[in-house]
């Protein structure tokens, strides 16, 4: 059963039964709150409910479609108020249910901060426990240290377990992503494996057959010229199904060149598919062919390293991907709702797309700002998909 649920909501539910176990002792204590000496009552005043309260609220908050959505500002904050009420809990109750707080806070700081700032969060905010030992607990500031070091170990433990599952799901993510630009890669494959055979077949026709039917024909032009009576009958039948045959071969020639165009339009459906974190919607023309298979191939790459940046570079939520044939060219235009920048630096993969469109003779176009995305617009001329007819008895 526990096999089914994703590890990040498995991480949620294991740091909410961990907050709930420490609210029995605080619960407790506050139903029979223990008495010292002077008449002092123990139990943790409401203030301490109150950010045992926020924490929980705050954790709830966080952790909510981990790793599947954007960070924002309000997310940072959020951890701030979630570190700032476990250490409240510590100081109003006098223990150190703030330090196991902290561990649990602790499978959060993966997900939102860089590491080496998650790690120095987490072994600060176990150091601002030591007071609390020291202070009701009467542990010397050595002995209070080490408690803090030792919560600091287990919290630790926790980071790197939520770390690894980080891990995991951006392996997993990348995965998805390659499996959708293998489908894609299959279908440009398989469509062009069909039109060089087909292209194949074609030619073998016109140089085999066409060629030599081409010359019965004119044989026996010849000899129905040479021929008298019911043999020249015969002959001049004969020429009349040769060249009937040669009509049928050039029609079969032309039907299979008409046929033999990549649709464009299949091999880029399967890149919008299941792609992490990002929801692409598709506004493809119908038909969509290209005759070249090497250009059906630039635009595939073109498309997937479009869909590659926005995954990892732009931080978008959205992508939007048209295409589309204007004339004797095809325009591919790709844009998302990132981050975007003043100021556009290329980097291998936008050098690299940009040198497969100019060995074509194709144009990239740029346009970003700073909060308006990303919008990446492929020029590329391709073949006219139009087959030239060809003049009666002859194969070009």
């Amino acid at each position: 059963m526990f096999a089914r649920i994703p590890h990040t909501r498995l991480l949620r539910y294991a740091g909410l039964f961990t907050w709930a176990m420490v609210g029995l002792p605080l619960l407790y204590f506050w139903l029979r709150p223990p008495q010292v000496a002077g008449g002092d009552n123990l139990a943790m005043p409401w203030q301490g409910w109150v950010a045992y309260v926020a924490f929980g609220a705050g954790y709830v908050w966080l952790t909510r479609n981990l790793g599947g959505r954007r960070r924002s500002a309000a997310d940072y904050l959020l951890l701030l108020v979630l570190t700032a009420a476990a250490l409240g809990v510590s100081y109003f109750s006098g223990t150190g249910m703030g330090s196991v707080l902290l561990m649990v806070a602790a499978c959060v700081f993966p997900w939102l901060l860089p590491l080496p700032l998650g790690v120095a969060w987490l072994l600060v905010s176990q150091l601002a426990v030591a007071p609390v030992f020291i202070r009701w607990l009467g542990f010397p500031p050595m002995e209070a240290l080490m408690q803090s070091m030792l919560y600091a170990g287990f919290s630790g433990f926790v980071f790197v377990v939520s770390l690894v599952a980080l891990q995991q799901a951006q392996a997993r993510e990348d995965q998805r992503r390659l499996n959708a630009e293998l489908r894609a890669t299959r279908a440009l494959l398989a469509d062009s494996a069909r039109v060089n055979e087909r292209t194949r077949i074609s030619r073998e026709l016109h140089d085999l057959l066409g060629h030599h039917l081409t010359a019965l024909s004119l044989n026996l032009e010849v000899a129905g010229h040479l021929s008298e009576g019911r043999v020249r009958e015969h002959v001049q039948q004969a020429h009349t199904l040769a060249r009937l045959l040669l009509t049928d071969v050039r029609e079969a020639v032309s039907q299979l060149r008409e046929g033999g165009a990549i649709d464009l339009g299949a091999a880029l459906r399967p890149l919008a598919e299941n792609v992490p974190k990002l929801a692409i919607e598709t506004d493809i023309e119908q038909p969509l062919t290209v005759d070249d298979p090497e250009r059906a191939h630039v635009l595939l790459r073109c498309a997937q390293e479009a869909i590659t940046n926005a995954v990892r570079h732009a931080g978008a939520s959205r992508l939007w991907l048209a295409a589309r044939r204007e004339g004797h060219n095809i325009v591919l235009q790709v844009r998302d709702d990132g981050r975007g920048s003043d100021q556009v630096l290329p980097g291998n993969g936008l050098r690299g797309l940009g040198e497969r469109l100019r060995q074509h003779g194709g144009r990239l176009d740029i346009e970003t700002r700073r909060g308006q995305g990303f919008q990446l617009t492929i020029t590329l001329p391709v073949a006219p998909n139009a087959a030239t007819r060809l003049p009666e008895g002859v194969i070009a």
